[in-house]
Order: C-alpha cells, then sequence, then structure tokens
C-alpha cells in the first residue's frame, strides 16, 4: 500500500486481501515511528478507526517501512473499541445527565473524571483500568458521607463505575495483564507493559511478507550466526522456547535493520523499476538479468541518493542494489534464506499469509520461523517459477517442479496450487550444498564410514549399476552426486534429469566430459519437453558413456533397465529411487513400474539412505543404512530366494556401517565379477579387499588431515578429484611395477603427495 503525497497524516484506506479486512493507516510524513506499545495517540487512533469499523483483522501503520499489526493484536485493540462503542454511544456516559441524573449540583468533578477515564481508555486502558478502581475507592467514600436523600444519586454513579469495572475486567487486556502486574501497582509511565502484547511486524515497502524483528520472549538463545558476508549480512538467531519440541529459527536480514533514509530510497526505486515487468525470454538467462536489473538499480539509487542529498557509499549502495534486486525481479526473503548453508529445506504451507514459513535446519531439525510470506509475493514467485521453468501452472497443472540457482545457492522447488491444495499455493525448496558432496564430506558428517566410500569407489570403478534408494530427504540425490566424482574423467558422463540437481557445473569445471539433459517431469501430462523415457532412449545413441538418471519415477524405469542391460560391464549406470529397503526398491520397480523381473536383476548394486531417529525422537540425523548386491540366480521372488545380500549393514550402537561376513569371506557375487576383469584380481580375493581398504584409508586420511590441518577445502570436490587422479596415476605405476597396486605400495605414494599438497594450500 502506497499512500500518494496529498493523502492526509493518520488517514485511513480499508483493503480486502486474502478474505480479511485489513485496515492502512497513513504516517508517511509523520516526524516519529508509530508504534502501539510506546505512544498513547498512536494507540487512540488505531482504537477510534478500530470503533469505526469493527471488521478489521489487521493493521498496517504505512511509512518508510510498513508496521503490521495481526489479528491477536488487532482483537485486543477492537475489544477496547467497542467497549469505547458502548460507553460512550449506548451508555453515553459523557452526558451530564446521565452521570448525576437528578442532582445537577453533584456534576462537580464526576464528569471530569469520566471525561479523563474516556480519555485514558484510548490511550493507556491498563491505567483506565487502575483509574477506574480509584474512581470507585473514591465514590465508596463518597457515599458515605453523602446525606440520606442524596446516596442514591451516588449509589446510581458508583453502580455504573461498577458496571464499567466489571466490562473491563472481561478484556482479554486487562485479563492477561492483572497476570503480568498482580503485586504490583500500575504506573503511568510504565508502557513496557504493551510491549509484551503489541509488538509490530516490521514490512518495507517493497515487500509484502512480514517479519518479526523481536525476539520471541520466553525463549532461550541457543545459537547466533551471521550468513552472506560484509554489509549484506543477515543474523539467525536460533532459539528454544519453553514447552515446545520445535527449534525457532529467527531471521534478521539487512533490509529490515535500514536506516529510514535508506528505505525511502528503496521505495522510490522500486516505483521506478516495477513499472518494467520482465518477460518470459528474460528468464532463459536468469542470472544475465539479474546482472542486468543490478546495473539499472545501482545507477537508479545513486541518483536518486544524490537528488536527495542522502550519503550513500559504495559499500552501502552495493547492499541496497542486491535489496532491490530481489524484492523486484528475484524471490525477495527466499534468497536469504536460500543463503544459509545450514538450511536444508524451506516448507510455505497454504493458506500462505496464514503460516510462518518452517525450514529444516542441519543441526537443528525443523524450526519455525519468525517470517510469514504473503499471498501477493507468494503468486509473484509462481509466475517467476513459471517463466524460469517453461512449465506451466495451472488448474489443469496443479504441480510445477524445477529448480532455483542464485548466486552461490541451488534449490530444488516444488509449487502445489488449487485444486491439489484447495487453500491455495504452497511451495517446498530443497536447498543443495554449493558446491558438490564428495565421499569424504559424507564421512566427516557420519552419513557414511570410511570403508563404505572405499567399497563405493570400487564399485563405480568396476562399472556397477546402481539403485541409490530411500526415503524423501534421506540425501540420495547429494550421495549420487558425490559418487560421479569417482567416475574416473577419461570416460564420459550422460546425466538424465526432470529438476536439474546434480552437480553438473562443478564436473564440468573440474574437466569432466559431462552432458546433461533434462527431461519432462512425470507430474506433465503435456510439455514441450522430451519424456524422460526418450531421454533415456536416446542417451544410448550419443556414444559409450556412463549414465546417470536423476530420479526413477515412472515409465523411464522400462529405457533405464534397458539402458543397464545394454551398459552392464562396460560403463556405470545409476541413478535414485524411493524405496525403504532392497524389497521395496523391487517391489516399485517391477510391480509398480512394470519392468520385468529378468530386466530387474540387471541392477547390482541397492544402496538404502534413511534417517535415523535420536532416542528421544526429536532429531533425526541421515545415514545410509545398507549396501546390497541383487544375485541373479532368483527366478520370482528375491527375498524368498535369497536374491538380496548384504554387504554393508548399519549397526544401530555403533553408528555406522559394518562388512558382512559375505562380504569379509569373499562371496560376493558382484565384488568378484569385478575382480574378474581385472588382471591380477581374478581368484584373488585378498588383492581385492586390499584394493578396497587401500581406497577406504584414503578417503579416511584426507578427513583426519582435512580436521587436523584446518583444511575444509581438502574435503570438496576439487582436492577429491586431484586425490583420486594421483591414486590412479600411482595405482597404475605400482601395478606396472609389481603386477597389483597393493595398498602397501601404493598408499605411502600417495601420502607423500598428499603432504605435499597440504604444504602448498597452507602456504
Amino acid at each position: 500500500m502506497f499512500f500518494k503525497k496529498e493523502t492526509p497524516l493518520y488517514a485511513y484506506e480499508i483493503v480486502r486481501e486474502a478474505g480479511a479486512d485489513v485496515m492502512y493507516i497513513n504516517y508517511m510524513t509523520a516526524a516519529f515511528v508509530p508504534s502501539i506499545a510506546e505512544s498513547g495517540d498512536v494507540m487512540a487512533r488505531a482504537i477510534e478507526a478500530l470503533a469505526e469499523n469493527p471488521n478489521i483483522s489487521k493493521l498496517v501503520f504505512v511509512q518508510q517501512r510498513n508496521y503490521v499489526y495481526d489479528s491477536v493484536e488487532v482483537f485486543l485493540l477492537a475489544e477496547i473499541a467497542h467497549l469505547y462503542n458502548y460507553l460512550v454511544k449506548q451508555e453515553r456516559i459523557l452526558t451530564p445527565s446521565r452521570l448525576v441524573l437528578d442532582c445537577m449540583q453533584c456534576l462537580g468533578n464526576k464528569y471530569n473524571d469520566m471525561t479523563h477515564f474516556v480519555f485514558l481508555l484510548k490511550r493507556d486502558p491498563v491505567m483506565a483500568y487502575y483509574e477506574m478502581k480509584r474512581m470507585i475507592t473514591e465514590e465508596k467514600k463518597v457515599v458515605e458521607r453523602t446525606p440520606p436523600e442524596f446516596q442514591i444519586y451516588e449509589m446510581n454513579y458508583l453502580r455504573l463505575l461498577e458496571k464499567i469495572l466489571a466490562l473491563m475486567e472481561n478484556l482479554r487486556l486487562i485479563k492477561e495483564v492483572k497476570k503480568e502486574i498482580a503485586l504490583r501497582e500500575y504506573k503511568k509511565s510504565e508502557r513496557e507493559i504493551y510491549q509484551k502484547f503489541f509488538r509490530a511486524d516490521i514490512v518495507p515497502n517493497y515487500t509484502f511478507t512480514r517479519l518479526v524483528a523481536s525476539l520471541p520472549e520466553d525463549a532461550e538463545i541457543v545459537e547466533q550466526y551471521e550468513i552472506a558476508s560484509g554489509p549484506d549480512k543477515s543474523t539467525v538467531t536460533i532459539l528454544k522456547r519453553k514447552d515446545e519440541s520445535k527449534f525457532f529459527y529467527h531471521l534478521l536480514p539487512p533490509e529490515y535493520t535500514l536506516e529510514e533514509d535508506y528505505q525511502m530510497l528503496l521505495n522510490l526505486a522500486r516505483n521506478v523499476l516495477i513499472e518494467h515487468q520482465p518477460k518470459a525470454e528474460e528468464f532463459s538467462d536468469f542470472e544475465r538479468t539479474r546482472r542486468v536489473f543490478a546495473n539499472i538499480a545501482r545507477d537508479l539509487l545513486q541518483d536518486l541518493a544524490t537528488s536527495k542529498t542522502i550519503p550513500l557509499s559504495y559499500s552501502q549502495l552495493e547492499v541496497l542494489s542486491n535489496i532491490l534486486v530481489r524484492h523486484t525481479i528475484g524471490f525477495g526473503v527466499i534468497e536469504v534464506l536460500l543463503q544459509d548453508e545450514r538450511i536444508q529445506d524451506i516448507a510455505l504451507n497454504a493458506p500462505i499469509p496464514l503460516n510462518n514459513i518452517f525450514v529444516r535446519h542441519g543441526d537443528y531439525d525443523e524450526c519455525e520461523t519468525n517470517i510469514m510470506p504473503s499471498l501477493e509475493d507468494a503468486e509473484s514467485w509462481a509466475a517467476k517459477f513459471r517463466m524460469l521453468s517453461g512449465r506451466p501452472l495451472d488448474e489443469a497443472n496443479p504441480v510445477l517442479d524445477t529448480e532455483l540457482s542464485i548466486k552461490n545457492a541451488r534449490a530444488r522447488v516444488a509449487i502445489i496450487q488449487q485444486p491439489l491444495s484447495p487453500n491455495g499455493l504452497a511451495y517446498a525448496f530443497r536447498r543443495h550444498r554449493e558446491k558438490p558432496w564428495t565421499l569424504p564430506l559424507f564421512i566427516k558428517n557420519k552419513f557414511i564410514n570410511s570403508f563404505t566410500a572405499g567399497l563405493l569407489s570400487f564399485l563405480i570403478e568396476g562399472a556397477r549399476t546402481i539403485l541409490v534408494a530411500g526415503t524423501r530427504s534421506a540425501g540420495k540425490s547429494s550421495l549420487l552426486g558425490s559418487l560421479l566424482l569417482e567416475i574416473m574423467p577419461k570416460y564420459r558422463i550422460i546425466t538424465v534429469e526432470d529438476t536439474l540437481e546434480l552437480p553438473f557445473d562443478a564436473l564440468r569445471e573440474l574437466g569432466y566430459d559431462i552432458q546433461r539433459m533434462k527431461v519432462r517431469s512425470a507430474l506433465l501430462k503435456t510439455s514441450a519437453e522430451v519424456s524422460a523415457d526418450e531421454g533415456i532412449r536416446t542417451s544410448l545413441r550419443l556414444g559409450d558413456s556412463c549414465l546417470i538418471v536423476g530420479e526413477v519415477r515412472s515409465e523411464e524405469a522400462k529405457a533405464l533397465y534397458e539402458s543397464m542391460r545394454i551398459g552392464a560391464l562396460s560403463n556405470v549406470v545409476a541413478g535414485t529411487i524411493h524405496g525403504g529397503s532392497p524389497y521395496a526398491v523391487f517391489d516399485r520397480v517391477v510391480n509398480d513400474l512394470g519392468v520385468p523381473i529378468t530386466s530387474f536383476k540387471a541392477t547390482d548394486i541397492i544402496l538404502v539412505a534413511n534417517p535415523i531417529k535420536s532416542p528421544s525422537g526429536g532429531r533425526a540425523f541421515r545415514r545410509v543404512v545398507s549396501v546390497s548386491e541383487v544375485r541373479k540366480e532368483w527366478k520370482q521372488d528375491p527375498l524368498d530366494e535369497k536374491g538380496f545380500v548384504d554387504l554393508l549393514k548399519y549397526n544401530v550402537e555403533k553408528d555406522e556401517l559394518e562388512p558382512t561376513q559375505d562380504l569379509i569371506n569373499g562371496e560376493s557375487e558382484i565384488v568378484k565379477s569385478v575382480a574378474a576383469a581385472v588382471k591380477g584380481w581374478a581368484g584373488n580375493w585378498d588383492a581385492v579387499y586390499d584394493n578396497i581398504l587401500l581406497r577406504a584409508k584414503i578417503k579416511e586420511e584426507i578427513v583426519k588431515t582435512a580436521e587436523k590441518m584446518n583444511l575444509p577445502d581438502m574435503l570438496e570436490a576439487k582436492f577429491t578429484y586431484l586425490s583420486n587422479s594421483v591414486f590412479h596415476e600411482i595405482s597404475e605405476k605400482v601395478r606396472e611395477e609389481i603386477g597389483l597396486p597393493l595398498g602397501e605400495k601404493v598408499f605411502p605414494e600417495w601420502l607423500k603427495w598428499m603432504k605435499e599438497e597440504v604444504k602448498r594450500m597452507k602456504a
């Protein structure tokens, strides 16, 4: 809401929003920040406005920033406004004849007292309550000393006062206040009491999303940290409220703490920029469009600052232009949340204006936030996602799966609307790590242990067909992405995804020969995009390549297994699928997706990742809980016919995967089939197991050295790529010398390289 310059100060306008009446009161030219808690005059104007308009659900004071009071706070004021109307208009307590009946000579101080009470009722209702109690005490004394012939008039007046007091004691505000100050006297100057009940959500005028700036009361601060850097940094405070299982995530971005002059510049600049409505073609290169807008925003803000004689440094100009871009062409506070590397998921539930945003935090699990998005912002984001993805979102297609990539933040986005979501738009953002996950990173986070990493590295190099299974949010896509780094760079990789999640850009920058294919979502009935099954079949015509499928959902399963059978013993074929166990994967692939049993046997390895609950049930930890091979001799039911053999199994007491006897004793048919194709390994289980242990030892050493030397970059993709390349070079050299890449020969050479690399990194 923007009031025109000629709009009188304190004028108000009522707007219908999301089925509720919202009152906007103009404070644009006021020389002070409007606050119901701090100012009796502001409270009085609010109550007077509500007395005239009793059905208001939300109150907004419009200035360079909007100060929003929600329905609970408005209800407290509306009760007082209703009482004010009743006393003044129905009981007519300011009418002299109502106060003293036929005894006009008794008018005296009564009229003055009642006028003062009404004055206080609007400005300081708590003080008005205590003032009424004082008036009753005084009036009882008057009754006692009044001659009998006049006592009836005083008694009538006393009964009126007692009636007013009883009405006030039914006000929710007074009931709550009495709990707070029951043991002490209220003082007129003590407006701090109102801070407990009237705390405005501060909303910059260029966005509609509300944010509670103050920290919640009765909450203990657990941790505080900053996200982003420089002047554009935001503060995150994690709190724990009494008797609540969820933690509270409090975000304070820079746009909510700017000085009024800067807020004014942003308001003026936004009014200019919103005249340009981006077209769909501009979203084909979203980052370029953002850069263009950022340049325009900087020039515009600089010109406005000069014309308004507002000093603006270069760093301040950068902050303001960043804010302006994300609240015009961008995605507002969602972008700020995505800057937090510790956030995994962001949820906006319908109806959006009535629900705070929830986040899933890496350390504190699900948290409620202090952010309440608006329907206007949610609808604006939906329109942008339609243009970004080129996919529909309407009643015929009420689901939109897409992705968002901004600066260093990437996220998978799921949007639903009516009729699937009867209460309107809802969002789910799955945040991806800026850099790819690696096996050493997963070891550090206990998602897997070093032995598991060694086995997976061995199986990837052995060109096995692998399905990464698990429940939602189990880390399937992240694990699949980390396995790509274990593929030797000399092999070509083709990825097939309907929503882009795999670390394509990172691998391309490392020098991988990688081709990405984007296919139609299984949720779409029609689209200009190629179907997933056709995309997979097309990949087979693009030359000899490793095939990586983002997620197996529907008809593409048949094409994937066709690829597995063709690619077996040649290149890695891998993908993710929903399923909590190897048999659940079989059931889904064969019974739900219609893949023949004989085709399913092309699967070599099934990894299952599932969340593990803490003993209290309050937290969950992501873990790989099993690595199983699929035998080939069974006919109908792999569970009954022992078609699944666990190679690694999760030990809940030790909180890690352990090798099973089948693996330790060399009874894994898949591992033996890998060894059979390598000179010196066929029939030599000790040499094969030694190689798995060697790979595990190298991954473990990386993690230990990174922690000891405080070199977190050692856990990232670039170092993993270099380490794997050096490992293969050394292994080949040792193989040429002694016939086998034995760990006792390879590891010292690799360790020597690592120490030199660490010196270089520390320099």
